[in-house]
């Protein structure tokens, strides 16, 4: 028994050796790997190419592109008893498939005076932005507004024929004034979430357009609002 308990030890003994001259490694941690980036390109919308919707617009302009050259954005002023203004950027075809996100800013200075889109006969915004598809002859629109009044979130106005399909959508409410937001649309979950029941799997058509509109018509209020980086993201 001592011959084999001794060469126990001895091989303990050496074990402990061994481990004391050459500890086994740590593993190291993988050094993290930043996620690539969701959007390999954006298209910034030049201002400047918005122009009056003629057919949906009064004659008195109160649109305006202003500000430092590297804070460009479009003032808007609604004063009563003026008629309303719509302002439309047509896409480049190269654009109508490939839009994936739609980003722009937006701050309003003045909200009507109770305006609410979802309210009949209240409804004027601060600031609307239109995104609008197309299908055969057949338009589909969802309004995103920066009301008065009204929860944030809601969709309203919901507007069916055979040549139009039109949602509103409460995207900012009341306060802050005077702040820049940013928003960002997911346009295929948005038109596939108001106009194919969220089928995941829809097809979606040409993404055509973008419009804006400040007005207080309705409220016989003032509405002032300014727009800025509008830009397509694929």
């Amino acid at each position: 028994m001592k011959p084999l308990l001794a060469r126990a030890a001895a091989a303990a003994a050496t074990l402990v050796l061994l481990a004391a001259a050459d500890p086994a490694p740590t593993p190291t941690a993988t050094p993290a790997v930043p996620p690539p980036p969701p959007f390999l390109n954006e298209e910034k919308l030049p201002l400047t190419d918005f122009r009056v919707v003629e057919r949906d617009s009064g004659p008195v302009m109160y649109y305006q592109v202003t500000g430092p050259p590297d804070d460009r954005h479009i003032h808007a002023e609604y004063k009563p008893p003026l008629e309303t203004v719509t302002l439309g950027l047509q896409l480049p075809d190269r654009l109508h498939q490939k839009a994936t996100k739609l980003r722009w800013r937006w701050r309003a200075l003045a909200v009507p005076e109770k305006g609410n889109e979802c309210d009949a006969g209240r409804g004027d915004s601060a600031a609307c932005v239109y995104v609008v598809w197309k299908s055969g002859l057949k338009y589909y629109v969802i309004k995103y507004v920066w009301a008065g009044t009204g929860r944030r979130g809601r969709s309203c106005q919901q507007k069916r024929n055979l040549f139009a399909a039109q949602d509103a959508v409460v995207r900012e409410s009341g306060r802050p004034l005077g702040e820049w937001i940013t928003e960002e649309v997911d346009l295929k979950a948005a038109f596939r979430s108001h106009f194919l029941g969220g089928d995941p799997k829809g097809d979606v058509p040409d993404l055509v357009g973008i419009g804006l509109l400040t007005d207080g018509d309705q409220t016989h209020s003032p509405s002032v609002a300014d727009y800025a980086g509008f830009s397509i993201l694929y």
